[in-house]
């Protein structure tokens, strides 16, 4: 019965609010572990009470789950039975009168310029030795310098790249479009990587779909995957001397954004870049570009030394 019912919370989410394959796996994958935990204590979903949702989440706090992720399923628990209650199937909705976890805002990682230097080099030298060197270092640089999701540069259109005016197309999340920069490098791999492209093109039936992408795959996506996307980088991490744990495409977009606010770039014009609805979303960034300034004075202002005053 509770597979069903997810089933059916599902559909509508797809149908009725247009939900993203991506947010369609999150919900099923939030309410599957709560349903798990649920038959665990032998509790059908139709009887759970506030309780148990105030259990799970007792339970969610002390298995060391981040605040963030706590509110996500509890936010998933509140789509869910907010539809079973619309539909008949429950006459209250537990959820209600309960209040999200507290969400942490920690600093993202990041990269420092050394170590993106670093990497940058790493990935051109790769790019002199095969056709998967040249796409490796085209995503390495499209990354850094435009700050992507993993998600947008997976699925950017071939045609996002065709414009000649060092900006890039982006249709990100809720479907809005935003410019985002392209630096003379980016453009330069970009130029090569499309001149080796079709060897990584599938045969068949799927081939008219992959020519769409820029980084096409025989994948059944048909494009580069997230997963694929992951590795490939902490393959690259490994070859340059840094911890892999340390890389991911989304540090790229936070080293991007953050050596922007170290720049001096102002974080409305950092907002935009990213695609942040809110700009309490970006103003993280400021929190790390204090950081580094303070260790800057620290080190390199003479007033910064330590000195001892007689009483």
């Amino acid at each position: 019965m509770s597979a069903a019912l997810l089933e059916s919370f599902l559909d509508m989410m797809s149908a009725e609010r247009g939900a993203s394959a991506n947010t369609l796996e999150a919900y099923s994958r939030d309410l599957a572990d709560f349903v798990g935990w649920l038959a665990a204590k032998g509790v059908p979903v139709r009887n759970v009470g506030r309780d148990e949702v105030r259990q799970y989440l007792t339970a969610l706090s002390a298995s060391g789950a981040a605040g963030t992720s706590q509110a996500r399923k509890l936010s998933a628990l509140r789509q869910f039975f907010g539809f079973l209650y619309s539909e008949g199937v429950r006459k209250d909705d537990p959820t209600t009168a309960i209040d999200a976890p507290k969400r942490g805002r920690p600093l993202p990682k990041i990269l420092s310029r050394e170590e993106m230097a670093t990497l940058l080099d790493t990935a051109a030298a790769m790019a002199e030795e095969n056709d998967d060197g040249v796409r490796l270092c085209c995503i390495v640089e499209m990354l850094y310098a435009s700050g992507l999701r993993v998600s947008e540069l997976a699925t950017l259109p071939l045609q996002a790249v065709r414009n000649r005016d060092g900006f890039l197309l982006v249709k990100g999340k809720g479907g809005k479009e935003r410019l985002a920069p392209l630096n003379p490098q980016a453009r330069a791999i970009i130029a090569r990587w499309l001149t080796v492209r079709d060897s990584h093109l599938p045969k068949g039936e799927r081939r008219a779909t992959a020519e769409r992408f820029l980084f096409p795959s025989r994948s059944g996506e048909c494009h580069l995957t997230r997963r694929r996307l992951h590795q490939l980088l902490k393959e690259l991490a490994g070859k340059a001397g840094i911890d892999p744990d340390k890389l991911s495409p989304h540090v790229l977009r936070h080293a991007f954004a953050t050596h922007l606010v170290e720049g001096g770039a102002d974080l409305r014009s950092v907002q935009s870049l990213l695609g942040h609805a809110d700009i309490a979303t970006t103003q993280i960034y400021t929190h790390v570009a204090r950081d580094h300034l303070t260790a800057t004075v620290a080190a390199a202002h003479p007033l910064a030394r330590k000195r001892v005053f007689k009483a």
